[in-house]
């Protein structure tokens, strides 16, 4: 996993939300949604940082076909799409989550200094309250992300300005080998469309948040 360079300041009422979660059951499910590019990891990191042990992050990109799979299949151009993910796994993990709070389950992560998911490489311990869990497509409504849905307790949608989230994609994928044109270029052909998929989706989602310089709030209705 890479390392988060940016700072953020989280709204006290985001916080509380979330020691909610916590206080209300052995184990609850968050999941945060947005288009790539907008923060999802960052906030997440924050999340755990500011809540402690009782938090911990289970990523949907460790849910990502390996490099050779997608090469197979066809779909290495279009890496991040819905279809390139094992969604059928992913929501059988966030259901072994949601059932067993006894033993330590072992989640896959996902190191782009690879750009490839390593299996086991997250504990999750039974002291875990909140497994907070991001990704694009948490909201889809195209079989079989429902079943992921169903097992996540709160789904938060993150939203940014689109000018914003597309430097910081641009950066990141500068970061990890490509050219600027490369990284311009997959940011229009591969992650721009899949944003829009990803935001049709946002009215579903139990609360919004957005970036508000190096602040994330609640959007109020």
């Amino acid at each position: 996993m890479e390392t988060r360079a940016l700072s953020v300041d989280i709204a006290p009422e985001i916080l509380h939300a979330a020691q909610r979660l916590i206080d209300s059951a052995p184990r609850q499910i968050l999941g945060l949604v947005g288009a790539p590019g907008s923060g999802k990891s960052t906030l997440s990191e924050a999340l755990v940082s500011a809540l402690g042990a009782r938090a911990q992050v289970v990523p949907m990109d460790g849910y990502h076909l390996s490099n050779r799979q997608l090469a197979q299949l066809g779909r290495s151009q279009r890496k991040g799409a819905p279809d390139t993910f094992d969604a059928g796994g992913y929501r059988d993990l966030l259901g072994r989550l949601r059932a067993s709070d006894d033993e330590t389950i072992y989640a896959p992560g996902f190191y782009r200094e690879i750009e490839e998911p390593i299996a086991a490489s997250i504990a999750v311990p039974p002291a875990t309250s909140l497994v907070i869990t991001e990704g694009n497509y948490l909201l889809l409504p195209d079989a079989p992300w429902p079943a992921v849905r169903a097992a996540i307790d709160e789904v938060w949608f993150l939203d940014v300005d689109r000018e914003l989230r597309e430097q910081r994609l641009v950066a990141r994928h500068m970061q990890f080998g490509r050219s600027e044109r490369e990284a311009r270029d997959w940011v229009m052909n591969t992650d721009a469309p899949n944003a829009e998929r990803i935001e049709a989706a946002a009215a579903s989602a139990d609360r919004r948040l957005r970036w508000h310089g190096s602040s994330i709030h609640f959007q109020t209705p």
